[in-house]
């Protein structure tokens, strides 16, 4: 589906001056179920919204729910809980740490700002406890 209509920008005014009416060649591809917006050659380009990775926020709300259940008294260890949650105890623990984020990477990772080259396995290896180094490592040098 093509909305290109000519290769250039145009710009033009009502006689009153009073309305713009400002043409902009777009192409709408279909790519992975979705529709993508391609500029005309030489224009900058356009930048779709964040998008939030399900799982990296799927596995920070089960940290803090893993956490609320420990410190609530409901699970008496991480051993306990892994075998009710029907997960391996090394990975109930390598979730765990995902609490000690800084606040600023998971509000990130919930608007979907994080980086596009972020996975869950890279949150999964150990951080370090300072939190402007956390984001140094993820997000390069501030």
């Amino acid at each position: 589906m093509t909305a290109a209509a000519t290769s250039r920008s145009e710009t033009r005014f009502s006689e009153d001056g009073r309305t713009a009416i400002i043409r902009v060649p777009v192409t709408f591809r279909q790519r992975a179920g979705r529709k993508q917006i391609v500029g005309p050659p030489g224009s900058a380009p356009w930048s779709p919204a964040p998008r939030v990775d399900v799982a990296l926020l799927k596995a920070i709300v089960r940290a803090y729910r893993w956490r609320e259940m420990l410190e609530s008294g409901e699970y008496a260890s991480a051993a306990d809980l892994a075998k009710a949650e029907r997960v391996n105890a090394s990975y109930l623990s390598r979730i765990l740490r995902l609490t000690l984020l800084a606040p600023e990477i998971i509000e990130a990772i919930a608007t979907g700002r994080q980086p596009s080259t972020l996975q869950l396995d890279d949150l999964l290896k150990p951080l370090p406890p300072v939190w402007a180094l956390q984001h140094s490592q993820i997000f390069g040098s501030r």
